[in-house]
């Protein structure tokens, strides 16, 4: 019985680094793996968790004017967990409720996103300029734009929530976590009502222009 010959030691260096190599490309394609699986699970995540990185980020670039004015574009409503001002300047005791709700929903399928919230005086008398326009008067205005000196916007007290899945939702809901939709018209518009947990929303103005407050 003949003995193999040994490999040369040129070979041996040779078969050497080809399993290095092998060892490099599988450590490689795991990480990648990885890498991908996180990704996905973050673009596919409806939650608004996986949204929070989003808007970390959004927070290190320079806001454009509109966004430092509480501007939300009306095809692409913010998550409430985004910083941009218009989320991030609401009453923090509204934020955290609109947070709390939100998760709940979401668990029953359920998405609430942010079509308007804190909004900058010079935007408030932009939307009333407009509205005037719109209705033709400043008393058919009224009913639905307040002034910049009343607005629950202006102070940070008020949002707009949508899609009508969502608002559906919190008028079933909503009171749970103090929020209440105010005006009968306005089935977006909610603010915190804290004591709407134990006893329930406050009835609802037709209108804001039944609201004490916008009288100032």
């Amino acid at each position: 019985m003949h003995n193999a010959p040994l490999p040369s030691p040129s070979h041996r260096r040779r078969w050497i680094v080809l399993v290095a190599l092998a060892t490099i490309l599988s450590a490689a394609i795991a990480v990648f793996a990885v890498v991908r699986s996180l990704g996905s699970s973050e673009s596919s995540d409806p939650s608004g968790t996986a949204g929070v990185s989003v808007e970390i980020s959004q927070s290190t670039r320079r806001l454009t004017p509109d966004e430092a004015n509480g501007v939300i574009p009306e095809n692409a409503p913010f998550s409430v967990f985004d910083r941009r001002p218009a989320v991030s300047r609401l009453d923090p005791d509204l934020r955290a409720a609109l947070r709390r709700a939100a998760q709940a929903a979401q668990a029953a399928g359920v998405r609430i996103r942010v079509n308007s919230g804190w909004r900058s005086p010079a935007y408030q008398r932009r939307l009333l300029r407009n509205a005037v326009t719109k209705y033709g008067s400043e008393r058919e205005a009224a009913r639905w734009v307040a002034t910049a000196e009343t607005s629950a916007h202006v102070s940070g007290d008020a949002v707009d929530l949508g899609p009508y899945a969502a608002t559906n939702w919190l008028s079933e809901h909503g009171a749970a976590y103090g929020l209440c939709q105010i005006y009968r018209n306005e089935p977006w518009h909610y603010e915190l009502r804290p004591g709407a947990a134990g006893g329930g929303c406050p009835s609802m103005f037709p209108d804001p222009t039944f609201d004490p407050r916008m009288r100032r």
